[in-house]
């Protein structure tokens, strides 16, 4: 079995991670022979998010970072051909929340069914 092979955002762009990249990264994929090549997944890291959750407590895109949210940049990738992650953990806080790089307090925490 070979095992999933992709990009993703931490190792270029930790939390300075955008839109734009993404998408670039997505074109790079393909264009460069990647793609096909096996490498099929598109992966968003960690700080993707609004610092706050919505009123109904549900995570959305950071709006200056990601302005065309994430459902338009998952088709983006989608019809690439590639398959779209995103980043989120456990507990409360995300890593670079814990470590102080990125505000807020946003980890699945009590939102597993939600998010």
């Amino acid at each position: 079995l070979t095992p999933p092979l992709g990009w993703n955002s931490w190792n270029s762009f930790g939390c300075g991670v955008t839109e734009a990249q993404v998408r670039q990264a997505a074109d790079a994929m393909v264009s460069s022979g990647m793609r096909d090549a096996g490498y099929r997944y598109i992966v968003v890291d960690d700080c993707w998010f609004d610092p706050q959750r919505d009123a109904s407590g549900n995570l959305r895109a950071n709006a200056t970072k990601f302005p065309g949210g994430m459902k338009a940049l998952g088709d983006y990738i989608h019809g690439k051909g590639l398959k779209f992650g995103i980043y989120q953990v456990p507990g409360d806080r995300t890593g670079a929340q814990t470590s102080g790089a990125y505000p807020g307090s946003t980890g699945s925490l009590g939102h597993e069914a939600q998010d």
